[in-house]
């Protein structure tokens, strides 16, 4: 039910139990921090909305009248509620920024935000995080649903119902066993990367979405041909270092395997797949607490571009 649109608001009660407690309008406009003009203003106002005099002034400072005392007194109820309203909406803010729930595709979340998990840990000690690690599909379906405070994705790009802002880059490579046929040539061409059975991480990822996009636009007539389709990039690198075939994934993915030389990476000739990894959250909504912060961390990480 609608209130009344005579019912005073909370500013002008406050004020008014003020003067009563205090005994002078002037002391109690100095408490409000407004000036004392500020605060007749803001009692007349009560007046004229309640219908009778609520303060009688004088030199020796402002007294209640006798309906402003019973004024004062249903004011207490209203005030004391307010600030017991505030103080539940503080408790709920906190505890809501002090757990954060995130949503992040695999190379984030297995490359990326142990880091930014440090840095976060570093400046809120008492924040709790749930990761959810998934596809990049998953994750943004996740931020829309609710049931994360912020998402991380890659892919071509994002839904209009997205925030978005890009907070790393990435590129794919093609990578095989050291026994492959491929590891023993200096480059393959892309209609031979196009021929190729692949090993593919599941529909919605968006290493499979980025590498589809940029081989259709080399090979305009090309179709996939999936000779795996797995869900993690630990099951690709091992069914690649087992000999199973060949597979594109992130470079930040594969760098300790090519280090450790249990893979190898493949030279495509005019062929390259780069990628922007994003930060999404609903459009329209403002990143807030533990969310914010790590949001920052997360952009700080991005090199800067040289001039």
């Amino acid at each position: 039910m609608p209130l009344s649109t005579r019912i005073p608001d909370l500013a002008a009660l406050d004020l008014l139990l003020s003067v009563v407690e205090l005994g002078s309008l002037g002391r109690a406009a100095q408490v409000h921090s407004i000036s004392q003009p500020s605060a007749s203003a803001r009692i007349r106002l009560l007046e004229s909305l309640v219908g009778v005099p609520v303060l009688e002034r004088s030199s020796r400072g402002s007294r209640p009248t006798p309906a402003g005392k019973l004024i004062a007194a249903w004011a207490q109820h209203v005030v004391d509620a307010a600030h017991r309203l505030d103080a539940g909406a503080v408790a709920l803010r906190s505890q809501r920024e002090s757990h954060l729930k995130v949503a992040a595709s695999q190379t984030v979340s297995d490359y990326l935000f142990p880091r930014w998990l440090a840095a976060l840990r570093e400046q809120s000690p008492d924040t709790t995080v749930t990761l959810m690690a998934c596809n990049s599909q998953e994750a943004g379906e996740a931020v829309l649903a609710g049931r994360a405070d912020i998402g991380f994705v890659e892919g071509p790009r994002t839904a209009a119902e997205f925030e978005t802002r890009v907070v790393a880059r990435d590129r794919l490579l093609t990578i095989v066993a050291p026994q492959h046929p491929w590891a023993r040539r200096s480059a393959i061409t892309v209609d031979e990367l196009a021929k190729a059975a692949l090993i593919q991480r599941e529909a919605g990822s968006g290493t499979r979405a980025i590498f589809e996009s940029a081989l259709v636009t080399r090979v305009p007539a090309w179709q996939p041909s999936v000779l795996l389709d797995l869900s993690s990039n630990t099951a690709i690198k091992n069914a690649v270092a087992g000999g199973a075939g060949a597979a594109v994934l992130s470079s930040l993915a594969v760098h300790r395997e090519l280090v450790a030389g249990s893979l190898t990476a493949v030279t495509v000739q005019d062929f390259e797949a780069h990628r922007a990894l994003r930060a999404v959250w609903p459009v329209g909504q403002r990143l807030v607490g533990a969310a914010k912060e790590l949001y920052a961390i997360a952009c700080g990480s991005l090199p800067r571009k040289r001039p």
